[in-house]
């Protein structure tokens, strides 16, 4: 069983959130997909900036789910 990361990227001052970003990358578990997704969600903060976040009000949220593909 693998481990699918999905981040949601949204404008709290617009109420609009972008589609969902599946990560290419599947994960073994849910500690790795979770750091990840922390990891992910901190770096597309840092490239948006703090401006940009607080104009916004951006807000990055994660799930991780379990895929039974293989």
């Amino acid at each position: 069983m693998k481990i699918i990361l999905t981040l949601i990227m949204c404008s709290l001052s617009s109420g609009h959130c972008l589609e969902p970003f599946v990560w290419p990358e599947k994960f073994d578990s849910a500690y790795e997909c979770s750091i990840a997704g922390y990891d992910a969600a901190a770096a597309k903060l840092k490239e948006i900036g703090k401006e940009g976040v607080n104009k916004y009000k951006v807000s990055i949220t994660f799930m991780c789910t379990e895929s039974f593909e293989t």
